[in-house]
């Protein structure tokens, strides 16, 4: 291809420019990244510390290293958990974190007037390794803010509106992109011919092009958790169903109880179904009959199940409570998301009341199951360095938009901060509303997002001339 044909090629859209649609398109792109691009940054650089903090120095002291004498006989967990408590004064078991490895300290979360502390124990000696207020490091920190940007409920719906947006953004920007003249392999090749505003323009587009997937998988795994959209539409009709627990008797609580923000470490097709409760001759036997169930007991019953990687115990919360065995890859515990695994035991006769893997989700709990430790770069050092690459993506194509909204924007008008210079004879960005809210009410904190900006735009901004001009 000459450079004549390649160079038209790259102009391709320009021709486009006169459409209706394609102008609404434009338009709906860039509102819509004038509100997600500072979320995108905080969740690509959030993203990033807690990849790596995670893979290299791990989560809740998983990764601490410990010498291995000759001689690797281990104590009983019981005995290790009894360390742990001397070790906090009035405290009380939570939950126990297996070993990942032979080098690597057991791991127990203890809980003392209100406040819990994770304490790492040499499984060989019963020392403590150390110990340290729960989600107190780096890694939560940036969890917080990727979770609601520490402000509670109103951080998790901004994020929710962002996010929703963000699909509006990726959608528009795809149409934008659409070869329509000229070369379609060329259109996955970026101009570095060209200098200025269009190298910039070919450099977003281009890698916008190649993160789009990732990037719409990850606003949807992320917005599985939110609020609305998540815990209220997607999360409660994907449930899975208590019934199939074989009419044990259940609990006032429900799985969610488990978690403890802002980290969810239950699955997240279990956190809206009850949770069994301990008392009765329901369940199968698993303990064998007339040995106490104990946390020894409840360990050789999961190795008798098969977990095949690190997994955690938690406690009986009460006397309704029972015994959780739990291996789940969005907690780190595993990198395959197929072993996943829930059981909970009776606390006193010992019986499996709930046997959950996998397989027994519903789709969309498959799929989440799947998505979500992707999303978090869980499985394994080939995730960890896709989503490295995803999330410079994502931080290049926010601040190239910038750039871009930079050096276009009218040098003298009312809006020179938010319209940048559209085509002249453009129709009003109404045109493509139509469509635009059809995609956006699936999600619906975003589509009342642009309703209100079409309510403005109909009451206020198209009555005030000096706006009119400003936004038209």
């Amino acid at each position: 291809m000459s450079d004549s044909q390649f160079t038209a090629s790259r102009r391709a859209p320009d021709s486009a420019s006169k459409s209706p649609f394609y102008l609404a398109a434009w338009r709906w792109h860039f509102y819509a990244g004038l509100f997600v691009v500072p979320f995108l940054m905080a969740l690509a650089i959030t993203g990033l510390m807690m990849m790596h903090i995670g893979y290299f120095d791990g989560r809740d002291g998983g990764y601490l290293k410990i010498p291995v004498p000759q001689s690797s006989t281990m104590l009983s967990v019981s005995e290790q958990a009894d360390n742990a408590l001397a070790s906090i004064p009035g405290s009380t078991m939570v939950e126990w974190l297996k070993a990942r490895g032979p080098e690597n300290p057991s791991v127990f979360r203890v809980k003392a007037n209100g406040a819990q502390s994770m304490v790492a124990v040499d499984p060989y000696t019963g020392a403590v390794v150390d110990s340290w207020p729960r989600r107190s490091g780096w890694y939560d920190f940036a969890d917080k803010v990727h979770g609601d940007l520490m402000i509670g409920t109103t951080g998790d719906r901004l994020l929710e509106i962002a996010a929703g947006l963000g699909i509006v953004m990726i959608i528009t920007g795809l149409y934008l992109w659409w070869p329509r003249e000229g070369s379609f392999l060329h259109a996955f090749v970026p101009n570095l011919r060209a200098s200025g505003r269009e190298l910039w323009k070919s450099l977003h587009t281009v890698v916008g092009v190649y993160v789009s997937i990732f990037l719409l998988l990850f606003l949807i795994t992320g917005m599985s958790w939110t609020g609305i959209w998540g815990s209220k539409i997607m999360q409660a009709w994907s449930t899975f169903p208590a019934e199939k627990w074989d009419n044990v008797p259940l609990s006032d609580d429900i799985h969610a109880s488990m978690n403890h923000a802002p980290r969810e470490d239950v699955p997240w097709a279990l956190e809206q179904t009850p949770m069994p409760a301990s008392g009765s001759d329901a369940g199968g036997t698993s303990i064998v009959s007339g040995a106490p169930v104990t946390i020894n007991s409840i360990a050789v019953l999961a190795q008798d199940l098969g977990f095949n990687a690190r997994y955690r115990v938690s406690y009986p919360n009460g006397d309704k409570g029972v015994w959780t065995i739990n291996q789940d890859t969005m907690s780190a515990d595993a990198e395959d998301p197929f072993s996943d695994r829930t059981v909970h035991i009776d606390q006193y006769s010992g019986n499996v009341l709930a046997n959950v893997g996998f397989a027994d989700y519903s789709l969309a709990g498959k799929a989440m199951a799947v998505g979500t430790p992707f999303h978090m770069g869980l499985m394994g050092l080939w995730n960890l360095i896709l989503n490295t690459l995803i999330c410079l993506s994502v931080i290049f194509l926010s601040v190239s938009g910038v750039v871009m909204w930079w050096m276009r924007r009218p040098a003298k008008s009312a809006a020179r901060f938010f319209a940048p210079k559209v085509p002249e004879n453009r129709p009003h960005w109404r045109e493509g509303m139509v469509v635009m809210l059809i995609v956006s009410l699936a999600f619906p904190l975003a589509g009342l997002t642009l309703i209100a900006a079409l309510v403005l735009d109909l009451l206020v901004l198209s009555r005030i001339p000096a706006l009119r001009k400003a936004f038209a």
